[in-house]
């Protein structure tokens, strides 16, 4: 009986553990996509904005700045409560205000952008949050991309490393990185349709017209790029086209990883099994892998579980139960770190200290809330404006 249980221990760890393996070591060694040399297409970046009066300024300056030649600049002011729409002007973008209170959250202020944009379409969206920098030529990168491809293309997102920051904060970023750049690359490079994940999104317009952007979903990004893989218009990943932002301030961060870790735990229950089967019936694998990708818990979390399992699986083993479920798992969790130390050795060593990547352990136990409150039924559904202050 416990060499049965512990077997279904490893069933259990099994599937997610092999998957994010595979994309780890599949994506440590990322690459910009190849480009064509066509000339560059005609771009908008269009940037929701909600109160970001503080951060926008300097944020339009850059980004008009490394706009292509013949680029726009569209900024939606979306119920701002203070100063953001006078400030984007002054800076020199193109604004459009936006007041509907019912209606929060950054997928309607796409929606109301495009509906801005529809009379002279262009031919590449570039959705770029208001708190983001664009590296230079990134932009252009990503418009040619998605002409080149037919595809939404997905830049780089990190956050830009904080080497005084609190042992979290460093934590934080990076595994921000392995989701978003060496989690990005594995999908990528195995042919899978790769997440939206928010910042430094380029559309072909075809695919921006297509977009369900008004549903209100917290984790709106993510989304997007769901439906859009089931449309046939499967993002792609550009590691050469870099976005950077802030941390959010230390005491927003626990907040700020709420709202998205449970965001996605909702849009992985309902669309992570569908897409598996839906890309075998269709014959399209890369649809499949997309839908384990989304059953994959947050690292963290899926950490924090195989510890539990490995925890049971050597009790059972030391109360008489097969040794191999036991060996099988620490092989299985083994190649997951491993894959995490290569991440760090060769990506993230800017983002934290080898010091602090020894605290994974607390890092896991300060997340701990955010899955408690999941279970108690407490979870995240409202967008809330980040507060990126405080951590000079």
């Amino acid at each position: 009986m416990l060499t049965l249980i512990a077997w279904l221990i490893l069933i259990a760890i099994l599937v997610p553990n092999l998957v994010i393996a595979v994309e780890l070591l599949a994506g440590s060694n990322p690459r910009g996509l190849p480009l064509p040399g066509a000339p560059v297409p005609q771009v908008t970046v269009l940037m929701p904005a909600h109160d970001e009066a503080a951060v926008i300024g300097p944020i339009v300056d850059t980004v008009l700045e490394r706009l292509p030649e013949g680029g726009r600049l569209l900024v939606v002011a979306d119920n701002c409560s203070d100063d953001t729409a006078q400030i984007a002007r002054a800076a020199g973008a193109e604004v459009v205000e936006r007041q509907d209170p019912t209606k929060r959250g950054k997928g309607f202020a796409l929606d109301f952008g495009r509906s801005h944009l529809q009379a002279s379409p262009p031919d590449v969206v570039v959705v770029l949050d208001a708190d983001c920098i664009p590296e230079p030529r990134a932009i252009e990168r990503l418009a040619r991309g998605a002409v080149a491809h037919g595809r939404p293309v997905q830049a780089t997102y990190l956050f830009e490393p904080q080497p005084t920051g609190s042992p979290m904060l460093q934590i934080s970023g990076f595994a921000f990185l392995v989701k978003n750049l060496v989690r990005e690359a594995g999908l990528e490079r195995i042919g899978a349709p790769v997440v939206l994940t928010g910042s430094g999104m380029a559309f072909p317009w075809q695919a921006f017209a297509a977009a369900p952007l008004d549903t209100g979903d917290i984790v709106e990004d993510l989304a997007i790029g769901v439906a859009l893989a089931r449309q046939r218009l499967s993002p792609r990943f550009d590691a050469a086209a870099r976005i950077w932002t802030k941390p959010a301030a230390t005491g927003s961060t626990l907040g700020q990883r709420t709202r998205w870790e449970h965001g996605f735990i909702a849009t992985a229950r309902r669309t992570g099994l569908p897409l598996v089967r839906e890309g075998m019936r269709t014959r399209r694998p890369g649809l499949s892998w997309l839908g384990l990708h989304l059953l994959v818990p947050p690292l963290a979390l899926l950490l924090a579980i195989d510890a539990a399992a490995l925890a049971l699986l050597l009790g059972a083993t030391l109360l008489g139960a097969a040794r191999a479920p036991f060996l099988l798992a620490l092989i299985l969790v083994g190649l997951v770190v491993a894959g995490v130390l290569l991440a760090w050795r060769r990506h993230g060593r800017e983002q934290v200290t080898a010091g602090t990547l020894a605290r994974v352990p607390l890092y896991l136990l300060w997340k701990l809330p955010i899955y408690l409150k999941l279970v108690r039924g407490g979870a995240e559904t409202q967008w809330v404006r980040t507060d990126r202050t405080g951590d000079e």
